[in-house]
């Protein structure tokens, strides 16, 4: 996708989703954008997944704007997948083709912690048919588990799964700083 498509793709869904980022100018978040090419080429990353990236915020201590994945449900382009490279690994046959931590890291992204993906689900209802990998605490994952969330009944839920497991409707989203 080239800059200018990507562009107007990221302003007609800012403009069209204002309450996600009330108090943010469209004009100063493209300013941004033009000034961090390496940045840019994460967002497009972002959407050409499926992951409809929106900024979500602004950080002033840092004077960094927050992107996250506001796609409906879990980004398609990055479904079927389990949690990380060990995982992967460790499975035997059926193996997925890849991972969520190694996929976000060639993407320049960072997975959605669990607060975050909990303030995500108060800019709408996301993923309430599909499933999202976040941000997995080391003691879980040093024990083989790995936790995801979703959103069913108007509720938020975080729940956990050998890091190994896949299914086609659980990937990942992801934040951008920039």
């Amino acid at each position: 996708m080239e800059n200018i498509e990507l562009f107007g793709a990221l302003q007609a869904r800012f403009e069209k989703n204002m309450n996600r980022h009330k108090g943010l100018e469209w004009t100063k978040i493209q300013a941004k954008l033009e000034a961090n090419p390496e940045k840019l080429w994460a967002l497009n990353e972002m959407e050409r997944t499926g992951g409809e990236p929106d900024a979500v915020g602004f950080d002033e201590t840092t004077d960094e704007y927050i992107f996250y994945d506001c796609s409906e449900e879990s980004p398609k382009g990055r479904r079927s997948i389990c949690y990380d490279r060990e995982a992967l690994e460790s499975r035997k046959e059926h193996k997925p083709e890849n991972n969520a931590l190694d996929m976000a890291a060639a993407m320049g992204i960072e997975l959605l912690t669990e607060e975050q993906y909990r303030e995500l689900q108060k800019l709408g209802k996301f993923d309430t048919k599909s499933s999202s990998w976040v941000k997995t605490p080391a003691n879980i994952r040093k024990l083989g588990g790995a936790i995801f969330c979703d959103r069913r009944y108007d509720t938020v839920f975080v729940y956990h799964n050998g890091a190994e497991c896949y299914y086609a409707g659980r990937g990942f989203r992801g934040s951008l700083r920039m």
